[in-house]
């Protein structure tokens, strides 16, 4: 009998996850675009890679590369695009498996991602300003090997996730029922905001409700958990250090470091700016996103007009 019970029990959990998951999913309608401009899509092996383009194509390219999370896109550059679209031609691309780009059920990689940031590179920009975060930073330093960058600019630049890589853990939020109830607990709006307040906001108030909305929807669409499984599962690190991709290059290269952030903390970018020689630019009451909480200091870095001394006291700080 209590046998019985135990099975009786998991099939109605599995039975109560699946349904669970149905209408979570029927409440993410289609959701548009989060950036103003021109929308379009960049056929990349088999992807529709969806990226926003802004600003005159006469200007000089700006590639603007997300950062990897649950919910993650390209709102991640929100706060910058319209100033910066002042002085440059943008491409602002939803990586493949996140955003509006395409998401099919992939074993998402490192190297998938790095090959992703040459190709655009190559196929959509000429010599631009590459501007990564966190650890898109380490597949734009890859790629900066191999195609022709003007600048690289890396916020809080890391090539971890979550630690080592576990098989099982991807396996288990890849499943159909389980792994997609485990997943709609990561994207839940409680959890969201946790997230953001725990590492990626020094100041909890700078994310707005529309935004963990919008983080919300992206999260709950057709094929979402399959990019956010290799991540949270170490699969997304890559082969090569940060330190390794960066010695060997000559593009000029320099950190933006929030210098509140705790998952990469700032010890860590000073040493790794003097091991590679870039430069190392610290902003205050700043975590992981210094480029949404403080968007006009951003900008000054991308454009260049730090003077002399806010640069030398900034890089040495």
């Amino acid at each position: 009998m209590k046998l019985r019970n135990i099975v009786l029990g998991a099939a109605g959990a599995v039975g109560a996850t699946a349904l669970c998951n149905r209408v979570l999913e029927s409440r993410a309608e289609e959701f548009e675009p989060y950036l103003d401009g021109d929308q379009g899509t960049y056929r990349w092996r088999g992807f529709g890679v969806s990226y926003t383009e802004l600003g005159d194509p006469a200007d000089d390219d700006l590639l603007l590369l997300h950062g990897t999370n649950a919910a993650a896109s390209s709102h991640e550059y929100r706060a910058v695009v319209e100033d910066l679209s002042e002085s440059y031609h943008l491409i602002v691309p939803d990586l493949p498996g996140y955003g509006h780009s395409d998401r099919p059920p992939l074993l998402y990689s490192a190297s998938l991602y790095e090959a992703f940031v040459e190709d655009i590179v190559e196929d959509l920009t000429d010599d631009p300003t590459v501007v990564a975060s966190s650890l898109s930073s380490s597949y734009a330093a890859a790629a900066a090997r191999n195609v022709e960058m003007d600048r690289l600019i890396c916020i809080c630049p890391t090539d971890t996730s979550m630690g080592s890589r576990q098989v099982w853990l991807r396996a288990l939020l890849r499943s159909p029922v389980i792994g997609t109830g485990l997943y709609n607990l990561i994207v839940s709006k409680p959890s969201l905001r946790y997230f953001n307040a725990d590492h990626g906001y020094y100041d909890p108030d700078n994310v707005s409700e529309e935004v963990i909305d919008y983080e919300w929807t992206t999260g709950h669409q057709p094929g979402a958990r399959f990019a956010p499984a290799s991540f949270v599962s170490g699969f997304l690190n890559p082969e090569g250090s940060l330190e390794e991709h960066l010695s060997n290059t000559d593009v000029p290269t320099t950190f933006v470091w929030g210098r509140n952030a705790d998952v990469t903390p700032l010890s860590e970018g000073r040493e790794l700016a003097e091991h590679v020689g870039a430069g190392l630019v610290v902003v205050d009451q700043a975590k992981l996103l210094p480029h949404v909480e403080h968007p006009e200091r951003f900008v000054e870095v991308v454009e260049g007009e730090l003077d002399a001394d806010e640069r030398e006291q900034t890089e040495q700080a």
